[in-house]
This record gives structure tokens, C-alpha cells and sequence, in this order.
């Protein structure tokens, strides 16, 4: 007896279904933005230059969120909220296999964040924690720049000049040796991607050289190979 031509077309069909299903989530991102009564929380990773949803949750009365998503490696994604899709406040934050916890408040999203999860977002955390100061010293120089010029001080412009070259320099140095010091972790590369990628290229590729075969293989460690290789190719063209 043959099989009917619809009955085998709804095995392949069944099979691609299966064969298609998203992989379980293994990592979950839970916590609270307190003062938000109604609006929509994101998880986000960004695809080349373009955000994309991972999951999402109404927020109708409770403070309480609850997000989750497959992940292959530690990578950086955003928690984000909207209120009608508009006004996305975001946070970034380093997610590894597990869990991590956000509370935070609507008034300031973003700086009242506080994260507990991954070593990747602790290391993050400790980076970004000292790059605060050094953009708050700038800011401080600009504020006194503006000052010296506004009374035609041209000693104390040159002088408010030269330190913030050089607490620009401070700054790239603490990044690359940041890096270097934590070359077993993803957090290197991606610092060497998307923090100094207009260093010197011959840092960026001590960095490169410096890290362990896995973090080489890593999301970060390739685009950072990547960029490597594009840098040789427009030097020589």
C-alpha cells in the first residue's frame, strides 16, 4: 500500500518543525525597576549595528520583571523599557550562562543600575567604574577651559590642553592594560573593539596576540581579529 503524498509532506514538515525550534534558554535576567507601573521591558543584543529583541515582558502594575534567551557564549545584551515604543532607555550589562539580577528605578535607569551576574559584568563593572572618573576629570577640564578662554587666558588654555592630552593617553592606557590583564576573559576583546578601537593598531594587536585560545575564538576575539585583518589590508592599499 503507498503512503499518501500529503501524509509524507506533513512528516517532512513535522521534522523541519522540530529540527527548526529555538534552542532551550539557559540564561535568564530577572529584577526590578522600581516607580514603573505601565510600559514594555526589552533583553537586546546588538547584530552588526541594528538591536535585536530577544524577549520582552508587559509591565501592568508590579515592579517585577522577568526576561530569558538561549546564549552560545558571554556576550553583551541591553535591558531596555518603552513607554508606546518610545524614549528606549537602555542598560547594558555583560550575560553568561545563569542568571543576572537588575534593580533599578525608573527616575534614572541607567545610572541607578545595579547588577549582580556574570564575572564577565563584574570585570565590565570595574572598568567602567574607573573610566567614570576619568570622564569626570575631563569634564572638570572642559569646565575650566571654558573659563580661561572666556578671560582671554591663553597660558591657562595651553596649560588645561596639555593635561587633557594626557589624561586622554591615561585613559587608553588603563584600557589597554585593562585588557591585557584580564586576557582570559571576553571582556578583553571587546574593551580592544569597541573602546579603543582607534588606538594604535600595534596595542590593538598585542591585545590580540596576548589572548588565550578561547577567548581568540570567542564572538569578540573574531571581530577583533577581523578588524585586525581589514587594518592590514587598508594599510597596504
Amino acid at each position: 500500500m503507498k503512503t499518501p503524498k500529503y501524509y509524507m509532506l506533513y512528516i517532512l514538515m513535522l521534522l523541519l518543525s522540530f529540527n527548526c525550534s529555538k534552542p532551550e534558554a539557559n540564561f535568564r535576567l530577572t529584577g526590578t525597576i522600581k516607580g514603573l507601573k505601565k510600559g514594555k521591558v526589552f533583553l537586546q543584543k546588538q547584530n552588526d549595528s541594528v538591536l535585536i529583541k530577544l524577549d520582552s515582558m508587559d509591565i501592568k502594575g508590579q515592579e517585577v520583571f522577568q526576561l530569558s534567551t538561549h546564549l552560545e557564549e558571554p556576550e553583551l545584551l541591553y535591558l531596555s523599557w518603552s513607554k508606546n515604543d518610545t524614549d528606549e532607555q537602555f542598560i547594558p550589562f555583560f550575560a553568561a550562562q545563569g542568571e543576572t539580577v537588575i534593580n533599578t528605578t525608573l527616575t534614572n535607569f541607567n545610572f541607578d543600575a545595579k547588577i549582580s551576574g556574570s564575572e564577565q559584568q563584574a570585570l565590565f563593572e570595574q572598568y567602567n567604574n574607573t573610566i567614570s572618573e576619568f570622564n569626570n576629570q575631563n569634564l572638570e577640564l572642559i569646565k575650566s577651559s571654558f573659563l580661561a578662554q572666556k578671560s582671554s587666558d591663553s597660558m591657562a588654555v595651553d596649560s588645561i590642553t596639555k593635561r587633557s592630552e594626557n589624561l586622554m593617553k591615561r585613559q587608553y592606557t588603563y584600557a589597554i592594560n585593562f585588557a591585557l590583564t584580564h586576557k582570559d576573559s571576553e571582556i578583553a576583546p571587546f574593551l580592544a573593539v569597541y573602546e579603543i578601537p582607534d588606538a594604535n593598531i600595534k596595542y590593538l594587536d598585542t591585545i590580540y596576540k596576548s589572548l588565550t585560545p578561547t577567548i581568540k575564538n570567542s564572538k569578540y576575539g573574531k571581530i577583533l581579529q577581523l578588524a585586525l585583518e581589514n587594518s592590514d589590508s587598508s594599510e597596504v592599499n
